[in-house]
């Protein structure tokens, strides 16, 4: 049976990170359906479909393309929580500050009392607690 789902794969376009996103999108239509009518149940479905039809497209080229528009669209917003993600697992270890000349981010290693932080941009000179 496995194989036979492989050669059926085989030359299709599979799942992606748009992909993703339409399932989740459907998720989420499919639980504000229980709310809200049959209307989003609708909207849910055909995006369950269009998710379906992309997946098994052999047409890989489109479908590349697709994404890559998704990928360009979601850019500035996937990096913006990439950051914050950064950040947070920063938190323990080390402070994060910003220079007062230049606003460069500066990070520093907790624990070590005051120091006199130098701006690897402008050179400029700050005393901090880390």
């Amino acid at each position: 049976m496995k194989e036979k789902l492989m050669r059926f794969m085989q030359g299709r376009y599979g799942v992606d990170q748009f992909g993703r996103f339409l399932t989740w999108a459907s998720m989420i239509l499919l639980i504000v359906s229980m709310f809200f009518g049959q209307i989003w149940f609708l909207a849910a479905l055909l995006v369950l479909i269009y998710n379906y039809f992309r997946m098994f497209s052999k047409n890989i080229a489109k479908r590349y393309a697709e994404n890559q528009k998704y990928l360009a669209s979601t850019a500035r917003l996937r990096q913006f929580f990439s950051k914050k993600k950064y950040g947070l697992g920063q938190r323990k270890t080390h402070h994060i500050y910003r220079c007062p000349n230049c606003r460069q981010k500066i990070r520093v290693p907790r624990g070590r009392g005051k120091i006199e932080i130098r701006c690897p941009k402008c050179d400029a000179r700050f005393v901090k607690k880390s």
